[in-house]
């Protein structure tokens, strides 16, 4: 299916892993409370970024079949957990996401961590199961692998250690990078990692290419965001603008003045273009996406 715009493409992605998901929630024999929580945080709302990245990615390597919708929901499902969690008192204490009360707020504490545990452990099912006639059982095992380490120790949850290491303390731009690429952009890596494992037969140098890629529009999301927090709107941005000055965060306008991280983000750009020029025309939802990771507004 060729698309003509990122609109276009985004819908398309959103689509597909919003149904899916749904479905595989909704067949879940979880609690009702437990099930409204979980569909609360991960079916509600969102761009679908790393869904959009896994579809992508598989599309620039050749592939686009419905074998990746659980590929897309996992690497979802992943996120909203780690959203959930986030979001709690403990952690970052925030009560707005997406717009509307965080899950902790909606429901209680703790149906919010048992949601997002929930949804943890959903994620890999998904990746698990996906084998078929498009997916080999070595591919799906690639793919847990691959989501495990971008979601533990050496990930975001790695990440967000840094994140309440840091919260009161200045931090150099290497430390800041580091912190951002394991919370924000070790999931994003992996998105476009088990996009490319899709394929089953991506050569070493084109994966090092797409890792590229990944790193540099997971530290421009986070650039962007940061930029957001001082230039953007509470009602655009659904969570409460200034937040982060609010609470003493290291941010990349903090730490280089706004000027020098509009231009950090210009650089994070084109490092994202340049690594999946050889793809082509296929790579073209990638380079919509990196357009849009820089220029949005929420």
């Amino acid at each position: 299916m060729d698309f003509d715009s990122l609109d276009d493409f985004l819908n398309h992605s959103q689509n597909r892993v919003q149904q899916y998901l749904n479905t595989a929630i909704s067949q879940r024999r979880a609690s009702g409370v437990l099930s409204q929580a979980m569909a609360y945080s991960a079916v509600r709302g969102g761009k679908r970024v790393r869904a959009a990245l896994v579809y992508g990615t598989a599309r620039a390597c050749g592939v686009d079949h419905a074998s990746l919708d659980p590929l897309a929901a996992a690497v979802e499902a992943m996120h909203a957990y780690s959203l959930i969690h986030d979001d709690l008192p403990a952690m970052d204490d925030d009560a707005l996401r997406r717009g509307q009360p965080s899950c902790h707020i909606a429901f209680d504490e703790a149906t919010a961590i048992l949601a997002g545990d929930a949804l943890q452990a959903l994620a890999f099912e998904l990746l698990a199961s996906a084998q078929g006639p498009h997916m080999s059982a070595q591919q799906c095992l690639a793919m847990v692998i691959c989501l495990a380490q971008a979601a533990g120790a050496e990930g975001m949850v790695a990440g967000q250690m840094l994140d309440m290491a840091a919260a009161h303390d200045a931090v150099s731009l290497a430390q800041l990078e580091r912190l951002h690429s394991l919370k924000t952009g070790a999931l994003i890596v992996a998105s476009i990692e088990i996009g490319a494992l899709a394929q089953g037969q991506v050569s070493d140098e084109q994966r090092l290419h797409l890792r590229s890629y990944g790193q540099a529009i997971g530290l421009a999301f986070q650039v962007q965001d940061d930029i957001l927090d001082i230039e953007g709107e509470t009602a655009t941005l659904g969570k409460a603008q200034g937040s982060d000055l609010m609470n003493d965060k290291s941010t990349y306008p903090a730490l280089l003045g706004m000027t020098a991280a509009k231009q950090r983000l210009l650089e994070l750009h084109q490092q994202a273009q340049d690594s999946v020029a050889e793809f082509g025309a296929a790579a073209q939802p990638l380079v919509w996406l990196a357009d849009f990771i820089v220029t949005r507004k929420h």
